[in-house]
């Protein structure tokens, strides 16, 4: 008698508008995951929050400019399911306004292919560790911290790591006509064109690039339909580097796969999602079209932000990189798409890790987890007497070298993030 299979819930769909980003990522994966090895219960998170099972079937998820994947078109009709809690493992329940609650048994770990809001941000990652649930990815706190593109780049630059400039425009501040004033006036102060965003957001949904004054008021306000909170980007003259992380395997450093170069289609004005998902001229050069040394150090810069917000399980990391040689961390994205158009997957299979064996290993990573709250990640700090962070590692990981700060709990490196916000403020 064989080895029991390893039971994967596969959940996909969300909220969120970047939905059929989710849906597509889900049929690429389950296309690839090992059905010898794992068995597979596919869980869709319909448009207004229901739970339902769904089709397996990835054709039905492609995503393509003349069909666009949901999780209501692939449902199995009248059922619902719910996670039911209790000693052990967690146990999830199918419900139908005719029949009495089944049973679908145990999960052994849950795939969360959700991105952007109510999955990405951390209120799914809370949710599984609620009912005892291990999970693939990061934590309620990386999550969150990744989400929200204000602390995450408050997080890179408490740790020394390079970011771009950027203005925050809050729903208070802008609703106060003197505050408005004030901040349209730090905008124009970073100069033209700039990028206006959902400060919560991702598949470059809700972005709109910005080349003169008149037009930066609509920009916002087309951002705040998707998020209260948006964020202002100065524009950056260089190329669009992305570079794919994965944890360690037994608690080593955090691996990072070959830079990819964003090659966006020359009918597209920027990295747009009409851009990333459905025009036929963006491509990835991989690897980057840079120097040996830039890539060593997009690489090590790309560890530091996985370990900047205590990242756990996978991300992507986004930079710039100038003519003049500068690189700039742009963003870390916690749950990175897994389409077919998308870097993640082909960074790691040009850095010789196949799709089939990359699903193998993060969902592995979970396993080795306790389920419930997460223990913890360590993190490098240094503090100096202006109260800098600074990243320490590798080449291309995050491991400290003999000399090299001492380790802190994440919980210590939140507070002295507050504590360097609270004396620069005073400065």
């Amino acid at each position: 008698m064989g080895q029991p299979k390893i039971r994967v819930a596969v959940v996909f769909g969300g909220r969120s508008t970047e939905h059929a980003v989710s849906c597509a990522s889900a049929g690429l994966i389950l296309s690839a995951i090992d059905r010898d090895r794992y068995e597979v219960l596919p869980i869709g998170i319909a448009t207004d929050g229901r739970w339902v099972l769904t089709s397996d079937d990835p054709a039905r998820l492609a995503l393509s400019s003349g069909s666009v994947p949901s999780v209501e078109s692939v449902a199995f009709p009248g059922s619902e399911v719910t996670p039911r809690t209790g000693p052990g493992r967690s146990v999830l329940q199918v419900t139908s306004p005719d029949s009495v609650p089944e049973d679908l048994g145990a999960v052994d770990v849950v795939l969360p292919l959700l991105h952007g809001a109510y999955g990405e941000d951390g209120t799914l990652q809370g949710l599984l560790e609620m009912t005892g649930t291990r999970y693939v990815g990061a934590g309620v706190f990386a999550s969150a911290a990744g989400m929200d593109k204000e602390y995450m780049k408050l997080l890179m630059s408490a740790r020394g790591l390079p970011v771009g400039r950027y203005v925050v425009v809050r729903e208070r501040d802008w609703r106060a006509v003197s505050e408005r004033k004030r901040i349209l006036d730090e905008i124009a102060e970073l100069g033209w064109p700039v990028f206006v965003k959902p400060a919560r957001g991702g598949s470059s949904i809700g972005i709109t690039r910005v080349t003169v004054a008149e037009d930066l008021e609509p920009a916002i306000e087309a951002a705040r339909e998707h998020d209260p909170k948006v964020l202002v980007e100065a524009s950056v003259d260089g190329i669009e580097v992305e570079c794919a992380v994965l944890e360690g395997i037994d608690g080593g450093p955090p691996e990072a796969s070959v830079p990819g170069q964003v090659v966006v289609d020359p009918g597209s004005s920027f990295y747009d999602y009409e851009a990333k998902y459905f025009a036929s001229a963006t491509t990835m050069r991989i690897p980057a079209p840079v120097p040996v040394q830039a890539a060593s150090e997009i690489r090590r810069l790309a560890c530091a932000a996985f370990d900047a917000i205590s990242c756990e399980g996978l991300a992507r990391v986004d930079f710039f990189y100038t003519p003049a040689g500068q690189i700039l961390v742009n963003e870390i994205n916690t749950m990175p798409g897994m389409t077919p158009a998308s870097g993640f997957p082909m960074m790691w299979a040009a850095s010789g890790l196949p799709l089939p064996q990359l699903v193998d290993r993060i969902i592995q990573t979970a396993l080795r987890k306790r389920p419930g709250l997460r223990l913890a990640v360590a993190c490098d700090v240094a503090l100096d007497t202006g109260a800098t962070f600074t990243a320490a590692g590798s080449a291309h990981g995050c491991g400290r070298p003999p000399g090299a700060p001492r380790r802190l709990p994440a919980a210590c490196c939140y507070f002295l993030l507050l504590l360097a916000t609270s004396l620069a403020s005073r400065r």
